[in-house]
């Protein structure tokens, strides 16, 4: 069923992209109910980076899936996908119906409360496919998510809620930087799975 028709999800962004804010598309039950599943079945892992020729381990936990065991580089190293869950199926099919495109891949991140989050970046990896969408559901905490014009350096921000669906497309990635800031307001955990498409 959808919960939002395409008349009221609007572009948040003013121009250089398209970003749609579909709002919450799980309810509290299903939410609570993925959020349980992934936080004990998904192979968490501290990430890990490397920031002018040194490699950092992050206090967020991620963790990488997709139709198949391809490798995937980002921020210096690089990584194996495990093979899609059944839950991770389920939400990926579902995402696919609410934002009528197709992924297979999912980049996970636990933020285990609002002094985790993430600095200004794009989603520019050279596997991702070209103008490609970027779907982002959240279970848990409610963050803010901010973007940043690369040229201007407008500032749009939108609060991400338990069981919503954010979708990045035509020249986000371009034109866009994005993070999740750290907040001292926020005690609980957060995550945030976001589907993608690699092209092999």
């Amino acid at each position: 069923m959808d919960l939002f028709s395409t008349e009221t999800i609007k572009n948040i962004l003013p121009y250089d992209g398209v970003t749609a804010y579909h709002g919450i598309i799980l309810d509290t039950k299903q939410a609570a109910f993925y959020y349980d599943r992934l936080l004990k079945t998904i192979q968490w892992k501290n990430d890990e980076a490397i920031l002018f020729g040194k490699k950092i381990i992050t206090k967020r936990k991620v963790a990488w899936y997709g139709e198949s065991e391809f490798s995937y580089k980002y921020s210096g190293v690089t990584k194996t996908a495990n093979i899609f869950t059944r839950e991770l199926v389920e939400l990926k099919e579902f995402v696919e119906h609410e934002s009528g495109e197709m992924y297979n891949s999912c980049l996970l991140n636990l933020y285990h409360s609002g002094n985790e989050g993430m600095a200004y970046h794009s989603d520019g990896e050279k596997m991702l496919k070209k103008d490609g969408a970027i779907a982002s559901l959240s279970l848990g905490a409610a963050r803010k998510f901010s973007f940043k014009h690369k040229e201007n350096k407008q500032r749009i921000d939108v609060l991400l809620e338990n069981g919503s669906l954010l979708v990045m497309k035509k020249g986000t990635q371009r034109n866009w930087l994005h993070r999740l800031p750290t907040t001292k307001k926020v005690n609980s955990p957060r995550i945030n799975l976001t589907f993608r498409t690699i092209e092999l």
